[in-house]
């Protein structure tokens, strides 16, 4: 593992880092500085730290959307995927629940949204998103064998300009953009 990397990531995040019980196993703390370092990395965009907090074979599920990512190449293209289409990319940790051998962690997910999103949003909108995600971790010794995020993007999509038109004629928008 780039322990340095980690070193710094726990060094600059300290106070956020601080275990939510100083009781807890090394197993505990293992967990929940695992979770925390794979957050790190969806914020730097940095496949050789996700390379190393995963096993080879290792899943991913991306709830929103409906995919499984399966093995090291699909997951970092999963995780680093953000920083194709946002800038400004910031995970803010909110409360993390670890027991040994699984971490969930609550957070905060924000970025400007400077490229285009794939078809799905074929322009640059240079607004900004704001999501609430949950990320659930499984591990087998030190590394991830499975990982799942859960959001409801429909709050993003809003955010970017969309709009939904639901039966009964009533519309959803946000007003972004417009």
């Amino acid at each position: 593992m780039r322990w340095s990397l980690l070193f710094l990531i726990l060094g600059v995040f300290a106070p956020a880092c601080q275990p939510a019980s100083s009781d807890g196993s090394a197993a505990e703390r293992r967990a929940e500085v695992t979770i925390r370092s794979l957050i790190a990395a969806y914020e730097s965009g940095d496949a050789e730290l996700i390379e190393d907090l995963f096993w080879p074979h290792a899943t991913y599920d991306d709830y929103p959307n409906q995919v499984t990512y399966q093995g090291l190449d699909e997951i970092v293209g999963y995780v680093t995927a953000v920083h194709d289409w946002g800038d400004d990319v910031y995970m803010n940790i909110g409360r993390i629940h670890a027991t040994e051998g699984v971490a969930v962690a609550e957070w905060v997910f924000s970025a400007v949204q400077n490229r285009p999103m794939g078809t799905l949003v074929p322009v640059a909108t240079g607004l900004e998103v704001l999501l609430n995600v949950v990320t659930i971790i499984e591990m087998e010794g030190d590394r991830i064998l499975r990982a799942a995020d859960y959001a409801d993007i429909t709050p993003m999509m809003l955010q970017l300009g969309g709009r939904i038109e639901l039966p009964g004629g009533a519309v959803l928008e946000s007003g972004a953009g417009r």
